[in-house]
């Protein structure tokens, strides 16, 4: 059971609960955690808590008493604002430590879901709140043996259709037809469909300065047309048309012609080793059985950038956790965009993808980790050159 589980987890981490709260689903981590229904639209304020020992204990607004049915424990109904505040203070009575869908300064926004209001409403309770975010990683980040046979063989057909989307561009510059960042876009999402993978939009398909960003995107209306002389940067990442599936994500750049500018090879080597370097630290510091926080990993590989002069150019974190969906809930590698320092859990993967984006070409390489007991290892192709097209 669910609870049994968490509870063991408040154990564990020295807390004495786990209070979920929710209005108008505004939290899909308390949905996806507890395994409420789909069915189940609050349009009131409940109260779900999880204490170390004991039973759950739940508060329901009246009018919507069901709310909390599929999930076992105690009873607790209001309908005014004073009976939920009194009550409420029942429900943490004997608790002065809790966990809550929280983030100090919202350094992780995946995970700061609460709002102020009730944070305030909780603490008057006499309660201190800290955040879920390393109880989370436990339920929502972990793989199963399953998902991760899954994620490989995802990754063998994504990277597959990688490489059939770079032999398409050459051929067309080959026989010197046009083509467009859109055309290779679409072609990509017509192998993923014959494939049997998904993806929630994408791919990335940039030529020069377009790769300079790194979320563009094309469309029938924005598109470059590839030509000679092109630094080509894709971005693809998709999963198993299956219940559960996890994904794969992968960039690769390749530039069309036989010599590669010394700027262009110069860039891409910095990156590549940048990569490395953060892959590497990973898996020897999981090999040797110490723990690593997602800042660190995000140190090392920016620490690499900078020494090279790159700094300013790299200006997104070094990875993100990889799950269900693309962009997954457990530990991210960075100390840019937030400082993560969350514990790199047994059953997660991530990204590794630093870049450099320069005003005229931007060049990016990633990598997907995963880290299982006592080891660690990257799922699929590594790039080491520039693909030449």
């Amino acid at each position: 059971m669910i609870t049994d589980r968490i509870q063991e987890a408040l154990r564990e981490n020295s807390l004495d609960g786990w209070l979920f709260f929710d209005h108008h689903r505004r939290d899909p981590l308390a949905y996806k955690i507890l395994g409420i229904p789909d069915e189940i639209q609050p349009t009131r304020r409940w109260y779900y808590f999880v204490p170390a020992a004991g039973e759950p204990r739940k508060l329901v607004h009246r009018i919507e008493s069901g709310a909390l049915d599929s999930l076992p424990g105690e009873k607790q109904y209001y309908a005014s604002w004073v009976d939920q505040q009194q009550k409420l203070h029942q429900v943490l009575t004997g608790s002065s430590r809790i966990a809550m869908q929280y983030s100090p300064n919202c350094a992780i926004p995946y995970v700061s879901l609460v709002d102020g209001g009730t944070l305030e409403l909780v603490r008057n309770a006499g309660v201190d709140v800290v955040s879920s975010a390393n109880l989370i990683q436990l339920f929502e980040a972990r793989w199963t043996d399953e998902q991760l046979e899954q994620h490989v063989e995802a990754g063998k057909l994504v990277d597959q259709t990688r490489r059939a989307a770079f032999e398409f561009v050459t051929a067309r510059l080959r026989a010197k037809q046009s083509i467009s960042e859109y055309e290779v876009q679409q072609f990509i999402r017509k192998r993923f469909e014959d494939s049997g993978l998904i993806t929630n939009h994408g791919p990335i398909v940039a030529v020069n300065a377009n790769a300079s960003d790194p979320h563009y995107e094309p469309s029938r209306d924005r598109t470059a047309h590839i030509q000679p002389g092109d630094l080509v940067l894709i971005d693809l990442w998709a999963k198993l048309d299956q219940p559960g599936a996890v994904y794969y994500d992968v960039t690769w750049t390749g530039f069309c012609g036989e010599s590669i500018p010394e700027k262009i090879q110069n860039v891409f080597e910095v990156v590549r080793d940048a990569r490395k370097a953060a892959s590497e630290f990973v898996i020897d510091r999981t090999n040797s059985g110490r723990e690593i926080a997602g800042f660190e990993v995000d140190d090392t590989c920016r620490g690499y950038i900078e020494e090279k002069g790159y700094g300013p150019y790299f200006f997104h974190r070094t990875g993100h956790s990889i799950g269900t969906e693309v962009h997954g809930t457990g530990a991210n590698m960075d100390n840019l965009e937030s400082h993560d320092d969350r514990r790199i859990i047994p059953g997660s993967c991530f990204s590794i993808e630093p870049g450099i984006y320069l005003p005229d070409f931007g060049i990016r390489s990633e990598v997907n980790v995963y880290v299982g007991k006592d080891f660690a290892t990257v799922t699929g192709e590594e790039q080491q050159d520039l693909v030449l097209i």
